[in-house]
């Protein structure tokens, strides 16, 4: 079944190949997609909870460092225990929208006079990118052929162990050249990151397809919508960084 390939690291082929002889209920489109409308009004619900106590002088600081940490834990055990997915996908989609409420909090209130309605802007690009993706998937403007998939899995790979070096020279104390300045080639580099997230969602929406097609079981519904949401988000704080750069460039 080599069609099931997926640049997001929790909806891949090997997952479907060891899931796929299914004898009961099995995956749906209509279902995945509103399992993810759930998860995505509990990201929203969240968000809002943190975003307000950031504004009510509360320090949230412990709210998005532990939400991050939490739901990095609830990622990794959905990715390595599908059939856990319809228990933790809500969960995980808590923490994420604690997360992402706090940090949003934090980027609109450093950028609200040099750059107001960051935030905003952010959502909407996620959006509309999200919807020209879906669009030209569905018309088939973009296909996710063998080639397409292993040049977007290739490329998002490279990403993560990027950003994992970022990280690890961080801990002491160096600064990865670029990665976050705000010249040229540093937002070049976020152009690309989020051209890299949006190419991500095709592979997701033809994994969810094929996956609904050839009768994988009911439990991944949750753990299609769950690997779907890591790639929104992705997409959404990608986006913001680079909105963030090109604010700070005034």
């Amino acid at each position: 079944m080599g069609i099931f390939k997926s640049g997001n690291p929790v909806i891949s082929e090997k997952v479907f190949d060891k899931v796929f002889r299914s004898e009961g209920d099995v995956m749906t489109v209509r279902g995945t997609v509103n399992k993810f409308g759930i998860m995505f009004i509990m990201v929203l619900g969240a968000a809002s909870f943190t975003w307000s106590l950031f504004y009510k002088g509360v320090d949230v600081m412990p709210w998005m460092w532990g939400s991050m940490i939490g739901g990095l834990v609830l990622a990794l055990i959905i990715t390595f225990k599908k059939t856990w997915a319809p228990y933790l996908a809500l969960g995980y989609a808590l923490m994420e929208g604690l997360f992402l409420g706090a940090i949003s909090a934090f980027f609109d209130y450093a950028f609200r006079e040099s750059y107001p309605g960051i935030i905003m802007q952010a959502v909407l690009l996620t959006f509309g990118t999200a919807g020209a993706m879906y669009a030209f998937y569905h018309f088939g403007i973009i296909k996710a052929t063998n080639t397409f998939k292993k040049v977007v899995i290739t490329a998002t790979a490279g990403i993560a162990v990027f950003y994992l070096i970022s990280m690890v020279l961080r801990i002491f104390g160096i600064q990865m050249p670029y990665l976050h300045d705000n010249g040229i080639i540093g937002i070049g580099i976020s152009v690309f990151i989020v051209a890299i997230a949006a190419l991500n969602l095709i592979l997701d929406f033809d994994m969810i397809e094929q996956g609904a097609a050839h009768g994988a079981p009911k439990y991944f519904e949750w753990y299609s919508a769950f690997g779907l949401l890591v790639t929104i988000v992705w997409l959404y704080l990608e986006i913001l960084r680079l909105l963030s750069k090109l604010a700070s460039r005034d």
